[in-house]
């Protein structure tokens, strides 16, 4: 058994440890930011005393997270010797279940992405024959790689309501034999934005998801926001209608009700030319046909030009629009980026509509402008932030204490598994 195998067993006892081990994580996560930083860097970064940061680097040192890398330049005295994050020293494993796909990622200890699966959506199996699966595919997906399975942090698993989905982490927790880490897709979307470098370094930016459904992932001060319940960032039930249709959340008029993928499929299927230009076939089930494949359809018929599919996405890009709008207005927002299954296959209509309206109608514009983007790795942003949750019970400091640049655990998600050490 590894040194880090028996550090992850161990448990947390009295405050000295946690203590220990928030400084440790702190002084971790700035290696990792710098890219390369002398200890005399974290002493200053940090204010802790040369005799502390030099027995936790040396700590980091000995369970190969962190590697001495080449010296600073001389600046007259004795030069510095560089400190460099050891990006395969640790792995994590990131799933994020929608209706229309599951997706995998396996991502170092620095978030980059180094294996990528995707498969179609469980449907209508059985809970026990997809935890079988998932377990099956995220085995692939370590041995794609030949990664050790010692060097595995953990999984995380995120999905539209992870509340429903308890059961299954503890399910695939006891088929993988890896700590699981739930929570929301839309979050982990915004934490997966982070990770991969799409937002730099921005203290308070949201991710707008679109998947089968419409969420928001928030950031506000550098902190991933949550709110008590996981709630935080319900836009798909923003009301923009009083007298519109009813929404599942008991609600009239909600964006998802009235802009999201399903309703974009059930107007298109409305329209009997555009029905047939994008191929969806009449008489076909919700069921039959996934929203998400349906939605897909429509946007391949808007990109090759035809003039109804277009304008059915650029309707609902008007009340996306107006539901950012909001959602800019009341938390200050900096930056906005749409990411998500659905934002990957349609985010060349919708973005200019979004940026418009913004940058028309956004209260403090004349404060800050607001950056709206379209993320580069939509498709698999909530899978990466999966993987991201589980790098920060290594990497963020869990308690209060040294203030981190862009540090996103200030409110920690749900852990079946044991991944404090």
């Amino acid at each position: 058994m590894d040194k880090f195998a028996v550090r992850r067993r161990s448990a947390v006892s009295g405050p000295a440890r946690v203590t220990h081990a928030s400084t440790r994580a702190a002084v971790l996560d700035l290696v990792r930011a710098a890219g390369m930083i002398s200890r005399v860097g974290l002493v200053n970064a940090t204010g802790l005393t040369g005799g502390t940061i030099s027995t936790v680097v040396r700590g980091l040192i000995d369970e190969g997270l962190v590697a001495e890398t080449g010296h600073a330049e001389s600046t007259g005295g004795k030069r510095r010797v560089m400190l460099q994050l050891n990006h395969f020293a640790r792995y994590a494993v990131g799933v994020h279940l929608d209706d229309a796909r599951i997706t995998y990622v396996l991502t170092n200890l620095g978030g980059a992405v180094v294996a990528r699966i995707s498969r179609a959506g469980a449907g209508a199996d059985e809970p026990s024959a997809v935890v079988a699966r998932v377990a099956r595919e995220v085995d692939a997906v370590i041995d794609s790689v030949g990664v050790e399975r010692g060097r595995i942090l953990g999984l995380g698993l995120v999905a539209a309501r992870p509340s429903e989905h308890r059961e299954f982490g503890r399910a695939l927790e006891r088929a993988t034999g890896l700590p699981v880490v739930l929570d929301n897709d839309a979050t982990a979307a915004a934490i997966g934005e982070h990770w991969s470098g799409g937002v730099g370094a921005t203290s308070t930016f949201a991710a707008l998801f679109m998947g089968t459904g419409v969420g928001a992932g928030v950031v506000l001060g550098g902190a991933t926001y949550r709110g008590p319940s996981g709630h935080t960032g319900e836009i798909g039930h923003t009301c923009l209608d009083i007298d519109g249709p009813w929404c599942r959340c008991g609600a009239r008029g909600c964006l998802e009700v009235l802009a999201g993928p399903a309703a974009v499929v059930e107007q298109a299927r409305a329209d009997r030319a555009l029905s047939r230009a994008a191929g969806l076939v009449g008489g076909r089930t919700r069921a039959a046909t996934p929203v998400a494949a349906d939605f897909a359809a429509i946007s391949r018929a808007a990109r090759q030009g035809n003039t109804r599919a277009v304008a059915l996405l650029e309707r609902s890009a008007r009340y996306f629009a107006a539901a950012a709008r909001t959602l800019a207005n009341v938390l200050d927002l900096e930056v906005l980026v749409l990411t998500g299954p659905s934002f990957a296959i349609a985010g060349s209509v919708y973005l200019p509509v979004l940026r418009a309206e913004l940058d028309s109608a956004f209260i403090a514009r004349d404060a800050h402008p607001i950056s709206v983007r379209l993320s580069p790795s939509a498709a698999s942003a909530p899978a990466i932030g999966a993987a991201a949750i589980v790098l920060q019970s290594e990497l963020v400091p869990r308690r209060q204490g040294l203030r981190l640049p862009d540090d996103l655990a200030a409110e920690e998600p749900p852990v079946f598994g044991q991944l404090v050490r």
